[in-house]
This record gives structure tokens, C-alpha cells and sequence, in this order.
């Protein structure tokens, strides 16, 4: 028996977003038909008095919240002082409201960017706070944590039924194509398409192009969301647990396979046809070394993602190519 039904109404904070547009694609692919999608125009999150008041004006009994100001390693180190406060202010407001109004089931998206920056390998849920994070990202995951760790609190304390999951790096649809502000698919894809259009011989990019990364098409997370939403109940004994038996309220999700940047950019060099070369700009950061998601609980409960990343990556460029 699923968990939540199609009848019920669905709030998909930050709907605009690649993330948010996803998962409101795939709900109504399911049959979902009462859903709000408030725009940032119309709802300003960081206004706790605009949030309470849409609450009592709609009445949501599912919350997804995929609102987030996100960027990459650039504008991480530009605007750490925005990228903390402003995502624990959405993050607050959209949480604390949904408890107080009694919201039926709850959904929280952090990152991978969690986890401490060396975490043994691939990493699971344990590794939350096991370590220093990522200098480049710490703002904006301090304050993933701290998302993570309210909707955590309000369970244990209230049994609030909110749960969180932990994507890997995302792709797809909908995407940030800025080079300095987006994250690296979408970097890479403009970049490399300017160069074959320019018929550049070179391609500098970020860094050494060694470091590992785990890339997830957005329509494989919006199923992960939904499939999360109709099956996981955090209070049910069969729920996940940690080792030592208690219950966790966050899960990863991924596909457990990872590829170099340097590999990265060739695939996508291959995709769209640019035969220049691609160098490497060392004096540049690399970020985390490696981080590849343990996804066996999410995988135990029965989701698995179905997107290769080939055929993301090219339905990815054929989509963006049509809106350029």
C-alpha cells in the first residue's frame, strides 16, 4: 500500500528549478494532479510571513522542498556568506511551517557536498559528520546539515513525518549553463559547444581533471523522490536503520558508479563532435578527490535509477542545442 495517494495536494517548492520541474513532471506522470508549484515571483521563501500565509491559504498535505540557492566551486568561494544564510532561512521557514501546520508527509533534498571531504569510499550514511567538509562547499553544506539535522530533530522529538535524501551530482533538463556559477555538466557542455562552434584548438579547464565524480540524470532523483515518498515510512520498524539499529532519516541516492572530470569532458567532447584538445589548468581547485554514494539502502528498499549516462548526457546537449 503506497503511503501517499494521487488525491492528496503536493507543494514542489523551487518548481522552477531543473530539480523541481522534474519532480513535477514525474508526479504527474503518476497520476498526481493536485499539485502547487509557487513561483519565487509570487512566494518569497525567505519570508517567513509570506511562507505561513501560503500554508494557510493552500493547505498542502505533501511538501517537497527542492528550493535551494545553489551554484559550483566558483560561486561557492565568491558568495559563502549568501549561500549559508540564505538556504538555512528557505530551509527553516518551509520546515518549521510544515510541522506547525501538521503537514501529512515531508521532503527534504540536501547533496552529496554533506559528507567530510575525505570519507571512506563509497560513502554511506554514517559518514555524515565524520570529518572536515570540503572547503569549497562547506558553506552550502553546513547549511544542508543543518535541513538534515531539523527535520531529523522534529521526528525524533515530535515523530514529525518528514524524511530527506541525499542526491549525488545531478544532470539534466533545466540545468544552470553559466561557466563560472553552474555546476560541471553544464559548464562543460556550453564550454565544449562554444569551442567546436568557435573552432577553438584549445579548451582550458578547472584544475588537474583527476578528481572522481558520480553523476545522476534529474529524472532518476524525481523517481527516486516519489518512489521515497509513496514507500518510506521513517516511523514503520522495517524503515532503514544504521548499524547499530537506529532509525535514519536521510538516504543516498545515486548510481553507484563514478568517472573522472578528465573522462567527463572527453565524453562529452565525443557527444558533440569538438576535436580540439582539452588542457588542464593545475593552479585551480580540484575539490573533494573522489565521492561516489553507497546507495545499497535505498537500492535494498527497491529503487534503483535507469538513466545511462551516455544517453543522459546526449538527450542533455540535444535539449539544450534546441534551446540555443
Amino acid at each position: 500500500m503506497k503511503l501517499i495517494t494521487p488525491n492528496q495536494k503536493v507543494v514542489v517548492f523551487g518548481s522552477s528549478g531543473m530539480v523541481g520541474s522534474s519532480i513535477i513532471r514525474m508526479l504527474r506522470m503518476n497520476g498526481y494532479k493536485r499539485i502547487f508549484s509557487p513561483l519565487r515571483k509570487d512566494l518569497n521563501l525567505l519570508d517567513n510571513f509570506e511562507v505561513k500565509n501560503w500554508f494557510d491559504k493552500h493547505n498542502p498535505d505533501i511538501v517537497i522542498l527542492a528550493a535551494a540557492k545553489v551554484g559550483g566551486i566558483f560561486a561557492n568561494n565568491e558568495y559563502p556568506a549568501d549561500f549559508i544564510m540564505q538556504n538555512i532561512k528557505i530551509q527553516t521557514n518551509v520546515i518549521e511551517t510544515s510541522f506547525e501546520k501538521k503537514i501529512k508527509k515531508f521532503l527534504f533534498l540536501g547533496s552529496s557536498c554533506i559528507y567530510p571531504k575525505f570519507s571512506s569510499q563509497p560513502i554511506k550514511e554514517e559518514e555524515l559528520l565524520n570529518g572536515y567538509l570540503e572547503p569549497t562547499n562547506q558553506w552550502y553544506a553546513i547549511a544542508k546539515i543543518a535541513g538534515i539535522k531539523l527535520c531529523e530533530a522534529l521526528n525524533k522529538q515530535y515523530k514529525f513525518n518528514c524524511i530527506s535524501l541525499m542526491p549525488t551530482n545531478l544532470y539534466g533538463p533545466g540545468d544552470n549553463y553559466d561557466s563560472l556559477n553552474g555546476h560541471v555538466i553544464p559548464s562543460l557542455i556550453k564550454r565544449i559547444l562554444e569551442a567546436k562552434l568557435n573552432n577553438q584548438e584549445n579548451l582550458f579547464c578547472w584544475g588537474t581533471g583527476r578528481p572522481l565524480r558520480e553523476f545522476l540524470h534529474v529524472d532518476d532523483l524525481a523517481s527516486a523522490c516519489l518512489f521515497a515518498l509513496e514507500n518510506w515510512d521513517i516511523n514503520d520498524d522495517s524503515a532503514p536503520k544504521y548499524n547499530d539499529g537506529e532509525k535514519i532519516s536521510f538516504l543516498n541516492v545515486g548510481t553507484g558508479k563514478d568517472i573522472s572530470i578528465y573522462e567527463l569532458s572527453n565524453l562529452i567532447a565525443n557527444i558533440v563532435g569538438y576535436e580540439g584538445k582539452i588542457l588542464w589548468d593545475k593552479s585551480k581547485p580540484d575539490g573533494t578527490p573522489k565521492k561516489q554514494l553507497d546507495t545499497s539502502r535505498i537500492n535494498k528498499m527497491g529503487w534503483y535509477p535507469k538513466i545511462d549516462l551516455r544517453d543522459g548526457l546526449t538527450d542533455t546537449i540535444n535539449k539544450y542545442k534546441m534551446q540555443n
